[in-house]
């Protein structure tokens, strides 16, 4: 059950009837309290004097009935229904009495009154079931809603009489009824045609009644002090006009007072002190702003000791029977409570506030189970609001504001958390309880508040507000409950092991609460407010998406659980927003201030922003793997069969596991980031081929610096051949450290081309996987994309290249520094005929074997191709920049050109070597340079001629200049001639070189 309905207590039905066993004198003390009013205090403000309920209710009812005497010199009568034989005879002055006293007036059995029906008040069930029909415990129930009177033997009859009625409905005794009746036929007659408000009736019944009027001295006593109390209230405390400080009458009445709880007043006609009592409450009472004395005695007419006595006065409109709420007779009853208003100093928008919070206080005392009444309240708040348009009495004013401040308290304590208030049981009061505290904020706003009248109206729309705020309010609540909620299952699951994420639970109930919010609730708030369900889906929006942006900001990894709150807070996103468009679709500005207040969540980038974290992250491990494993790496041949190093194999490995990592992540789409892994894949690769690579160096670094050019020594060569071989050999160009790091040998660096051919092999082996995850993955999301690019495209030619820079660099290395003290020491050095290339054929043959049999297959070829290019390169390189231990004539041609066969046979091997037409290709060069070493001097030295004349024209006749070295060996080219002439063993040629060049002989 809602906490509407927790406040029920056990007042209420027959707790609140007056009960009357006998009429003994002690039938009084049968009286009930009214329930505690702790929980809804008097909006009327304190009395400061020690009246209780039942004092202030006696007062009341002795003012009604003064209040209803006839206004003809008939005097007021009453003549009591008898219950039983204890209960005194009427007096001689209450028999007689006049059948034109409206408290005589019998009650009708009409059904409901036009006022109840006014209210929105049903007919009671004792209306229904007329005077004939026996009720329950064979009671006949007659018509009167209320008054039910217990006799002797527990048999209730219904009071006949207006009169009966009031005094049943105010718990008043018979014998306290009987004798206040008695007292007001004295005073009448002795002030014939005095109306009720020309008279302080405590004064008068003060001197009517002596000890022996009352049951024992102590009731006569509380009487007696009572009366004083009052007094004392009206007149002091709380005066219908302010009194002066230096006023003497309101100091002899405080002294009077106060000497009478010390000593009782003699209240004969006579006393004195009875006499000085009645001068001081007269002068005190006869006071007006004009400063004359008035006709009207002004001592209940003070606020708020009036309200406090109307209050006790309309308590009788309401029946404490089960049957109804409010009596059948309410018309009748008001109409005599009414003739109290000029004693009271009542109106009818003091009537109308009252009697409102008469109707609400008494829904919520006693347990807000009768919602008649609270409807009854909303509809009684309507004319509240035209008085407090019209009125401008601060007093009222006052009272107004303190009463609707209390209602208005009382609905917003549960409005502010109406999720905890209603439901779908109880939910029909919600828009009443909502209609009470709008209306009360607005009066409190547009009528009363000075700050609202100096702003312009049209700015503050005080209904809308306050919906929002209760909107806003109540969500915000319910979401802190249902984070405790999530939290506890949370706590719960992880006892049991079973990781559940809060705020995907959250979401989930967020979207039922925004959906019962749009069922239930939106439509009794979109009367006071358009937007209603879409402030409530903007509330609910903001809350969650604070909680989420603290979950993504907190997230470290890309987990299950992460991904599954993500989709779940996106898929809450996309009904909330469709509740708010719905909700606005008719509004001014189509909803887009709602919108604005509904900042996307953005699932989607952040699951990408993640899945980028998770890649970087990934990426950046790879690289440091790289770094880290490639200084240990020893490219051992023998560490596997494939003669792979180990750490291609495992690179390999490493990036397939994160591939299929990739494609377990629970994300939505994998093709949007699948780019950004390859790229970062692809990078590390590379990076791995260039560590790879990175430190064997290039074809250059193996090839020697050229010598100086000289002139050959025509002299006895086989004489000095020695010599020159010595000088050589510490003259000779340094290669083979220069760049490179020839710490590791020609195994070493098969390793490392096997390692890179594996590797290009494995990346189409990693495209096809590729393809098959996206394609397995995508079946159960979106199709997959056309033309989404999976290559390796980065490390794919990084290792194409860095094959043929190993190729390249291994050949020239295997020649130039491995073969370089075969090659460039011994061949041709002195006599061609005695220095052959065979020696360096039979130290090449093992490097072809080591090759052969430790690279791979599809390798192979290339790297031999590039060994025997480097050996062709070698071997022009000797004859033309062979320095001054070589020299040739024109008898070696046939020398060179059987050993140049020789070398190329080798690359042959009789078939099974390499392709005779690449083998003639690579050859091209070599062929074209030899017959220049069988052409004769002269002609060497006119082409040579010829050469510069076309290079640089007819102005280099008179001094050739010399010519720049080629990058590569032309017969046509002049530096490729001189340097035949240069290394040409005739006279002719030295003295051509040294006229032209002034060249040396030696370095």
């Amino acid at each position: 059950m809602s906490r509407l309905f927790k406040e029920r207590g056990s007042s209420g039905g027959d707790s609140r009837r007056f009960s009357v066993a006998s009429s003994s004198p002690s039938a009084a003390a049968t009286i009930t309290t009214m329930p505690s009013l702790s929980d809804l205090p008097s909006p009327f403000g304190p009395l400061s004097v020690p009246l209780s309920d039942p004092e202030l209710r006696e007062t009341a009812y002795e003012i009604f009935l003064s209040s209803c005497r006839s206004t003809a010199s008939k005097p007021l009568s009453f003549a009591p229904q008898p219950s039983s034989d204890r209960t005194p005879p009427p007096s001689s002055a209450t028999s007689s009495a006049s059948s034109s006293s409206p408290l005589q007036r019998s009650l009708t059995s009409t059904a409901a009154s036009k006022m109840k029906r006014a209210l929105g008040l049903k007919s009671s069930a004792s209306s229904k079931n007329k005077g004939g029909s026996p009720g329950k415990d064979g009671a006949s129930p007659g018509a009167a809603g209320g008054g039910g009177v217990v006799v002797g033997g527990g048999v209730k009859k219904k009071a006949s009489t207006v009169g009966e009625l009031m005094r049943v409905q105010m718990r008043v005794s018979e014998q306290a009824d009987s004798r206040t009746r008695r007292a007001l036929l004295r005073i009448a007659a002795g002030q014939l045609g005095k109306r009720a408000e020309s008279m302080v009736l405590p004064l008068e019944l003060l001197q009517q009644f002596k000890a022996s009027d009352f049951p024992d001295q102590l009731e006569y006593e509380t009487w007696r002090s009572r009366n004083m109390k009052l007094l004392e209230a009206g007149l002091l405390v709380h005066p219908h006009i302010p009194l002066e400080k230096s006023d003497t009458a309101s100091q002899r009445l405080r002294q009077i007072i106060r000497g009478a709880s010390e000593r009782p007043i003699e209240t004969g006609k006579n006393s004195e002190s009875m006499q000085a009592l009645r001068n001081a409450v007269m002068t005190l009472a006869c006071r007006s702003s004009d400063g004359f004395p008035s006709d009207i005695c002004h001592w209940a007419d003070g606020c708020p000791v009036n309200l406090y006595l109307y209050q006790m006065l309309l308590e009788a409109c309401f029946d404490s029977s089960e049957e109804g709420s409010i009596i059948e007779e309410i018309e009748e009853v008001l109409e005599l409570i009414k003739k109290t208003w000029v004693v009271l100093g009542i109106n009818q928008m003091f009537h109308n506030l009252i009697f409102l919070w008469m109707m609400f206080h008494r829904f919520v005392t006693t347990g807000q189970a009768d919602m008649d009444l609270l409807f009854a309240a909303d509809n009684q708040l309507t004319e509240v609001v035209k008085d407090a348009k019209s009125t401008k009495d601060p007093i009222y004013s006052k009272i107004l504001n303190s009463t609707l401040s209390s209602i208005m308290g009382w609905a917003e304590k549960r409005l502010l958390a109406y999720h905890d208030t209603f439901d779908s049981s109880n939910i029909e009061s919600m828009e009443c309880i909502v209609s009470l505290g709008v209306s009360a904020a607005k009066i409190l706003v547009e009528d009363i508040s000075n700050e609202y009248r100096r702003r312009r109206r049209e700015e503050v729309d005080v209904a809308r507000s306050r919906i929002d705020t209760y909107i806003r309010s109540s969500l915000r609540t319910a979401f802190a409950q249902m984070m405790e909620k999530a939290d506890s299952s949370r706590r719960s699951a992880r006892n049991q092991n079973v990781p559940t994420p809060v705020l995907a639970i959250l979401a989930n109930d967020i979207g039922d609460l925004a959906r019962k919010e749009n069922k239930l609730f939106s439509p009794i708030l979109k009367k006071w407010h358009p937007l209603a369900a879409g402030v409530a889906v903007a509330t609910l929006h903001s809350c969650y998406g604070n909680e989420l942006k603290q979950f993504i900001s907190s997230a470290t990894e890309l987990t299950v659980d992460y991904v599954q709150v993500l989709k779940a807070a996106d898929k809450l996103e996309k009904s909330l927003v469709h509740i708010a468009v719905e909700d606005s679709v008719d509004s001014e500005d189509g909803g887009k201030s709602l919108i604005r207040e509904m900042p996307p969540y953005e699932a989607d980038s952040s699951i990408s922003d993640l899945v980028k974290k998770w890649i970087q992250t990934r990426v950046g491990k790879l690289k440091e793997w790289v770094d880290r494993n490639l200084q240990q790496e020893v490219w051992n041949p023998r560490a596997n069969k494939e003669n792979i190093a180990p750490s291609a194999v495992d690179i390999l490995r490493i990036v397939d596991e994160t591939l299929d990592a990739f494609f377990q992540l629970p994300i939505p789409m994998h093709q949007a980031s699948l780019p950004d892994l390859l790229v970062g894949l692809d990078r590390s690769l590379q990076h791995y081929v260039s560590k790879v690579k990175s430190g064997c160096g290039t074809r250059n670094t193996f090839v020697p610096a050229l010598p100086a050019l000289t002139r050959c020594e025509t002299a006895s060569i086989l004489f000095k051949k020695k010599d020159r071989s010595q000088n050589l050999q510490r003259r000779k160009p340094q290669v083979g450290a220069m760049n490179g790091d020839v710490s590791y040998g020609l195994p070493q660096l098969c390793v490392r081309m096997n390692s890179l051919h594996h590797i290009r092999e494995e990346l189409e082996n990693l495209e096809k996987k590729i393809k098959t995850s996206l394609r397995n993955v995508e079946s159960a999301q979106v199709g997959m994309s056309n033309g989404l690019e999976t290559k390796f495209e980065l490390s794919l030619t990084a290792s194409q290249e860095g094959i043929q820079q190993l190729c390249e660099s291994t050949a020239y290395r295997v020649i130039f520094h491995d073969l370089g003290h075969v090659l460039w020491d011994g061949l041709y050095v002195g006599e061609a005929a005695s220095s052959r290339i065979y020696p360096f054929l039979k130290e090449l043959d093992p490097s072809l074997e080591m090759i052969s049999t430790t690279i791979h297959s599809r390798v192979r070829n290339r790297m031999i191709t590039a060994l025997m290019k480097a050996s062709f390169d070698g071997f022009l390189l000797v004859l033309l920049a062979g320095g001054p231990s070589r020299a040739f004539t024109r008898q070696d041609s046939q020398i060179l050109e059987d050993d140049f066969k020789s070398l190329k046979d080798m690359y042959l091997a009789d078939g099974d070597g390499l392709p005779e037409e690449l083998v003639e290709k690579a050859a091209t060069q070599v062929r074209s340079v030899l017959p220049l070493f069988r052409t004769d001097t002269e002609s060497l030295i006119e082409r040579f001629k010829h050469s510069i004349l076309e290079t640089h024209g007819p102005d280099a006749k008179s001094r050739y200049p010399l010519p720049p070295t080629s990058a590569r060996w032309s017969p046509t080219e002049a530096n490729t001639i001189l340097r035949v002439l240069c290394y040409r063993n005739e006279d002719a040629a030295s003295r051509f070189l040294k006229k032209t060049y002034n060249l040396p002989k030696k370095l």
